[in-house]
């Protein structure tokens, strides 16, 4: 029944956009940023519909990405539209609306992934000391960007969905460290450590394929 009432709110919000605003309505117009400060400050929820459009594919095909199936990956779509509804006051513009959603996207399905193996969540990190003995090799962009993409996307999928979302992030929405900064609520250092070591799984898990 809450499924049912989750997607039946978002399919209200879109059909109520569409039908009092029109598909050439002047909002089509402004940035991310914009609607969502009006959605905020104007309780303007009509607009999210807006929102909606723009990613509602893209976040469905990450979804598919941490998922065992299209309905399964449909269904976690609709979940993380109502997330990202819930928490769109928390967004302060320290970082791109877009790499916000996608943040919000990848933690959600990460926490998914965990539950589903049925442990908490929490930091794959051992200290830096301890990981460094077994995973010391520098992995440099070109080395990562050489590999095979299939094959690369089957790695992906056998690390840790932390590093994998950590990956995604960086590579595929060109997040940038400083944006990653912000969204993980980390230092440089920390987060260029993560970045080394979620490099080194995936050529390490590459390789052993």
């Amino acid at each position: 029944m809450v499924k049912f009432l989750q997607k039946l709110f978002l399919v209200l919000i879109g059909g109520r956009y569409r039908s009092q605003l029109g598909d050439e309505n002047r909002y089509r117009k402004f940035s991310d940023e914009e609607l969502v400060n009006i959605i905020v400050t104007q309780n303007n929820t009509l607009l999210f519909g807006i929102l909606y459009d723009r990613y509602a594919n893209k976040i469905f095909n990450k979804c598919l990405g941490f998922s065992r199936s299209e309905a399964e990956a449909l269904d976690l779509t609709q979940d993380v539209f109502l997330n990202i509804f819930v928490k769109l006051g928390s967004f302060k513009e320290k970082s791109k609306f877009s790499s916000w959603v996608y943040a919000l996207t990848y933690n959600f399905c990460v926490n998914y992934v965990n539950r589903n193996k049925a442990r908490k969540i929490k930091d794959k990190s051992s200290p830096v000391e301890d990981q460094e003995n077994t995973m010391t090799a520098e992995v440099d962009d070109k080395e990562l960007f050489d590999l095979r993409s299939e094959k690369l996307q089957k790695a992906l999928t056998l690390i840790e969905p932390e590093e994998r979302s950590l990956l995604l992030l960086k590579y595929q929405d060109d997040v940038s460290v400083k944006e990653l900064c912000s969204l993980l609520e980390l230092g440089e250092s920390a987060v260029k450590m993560r970045l080394k070591r979620a490099k080194a799984r995936v050529v390490q898990t590459y390789n052993s394929l």
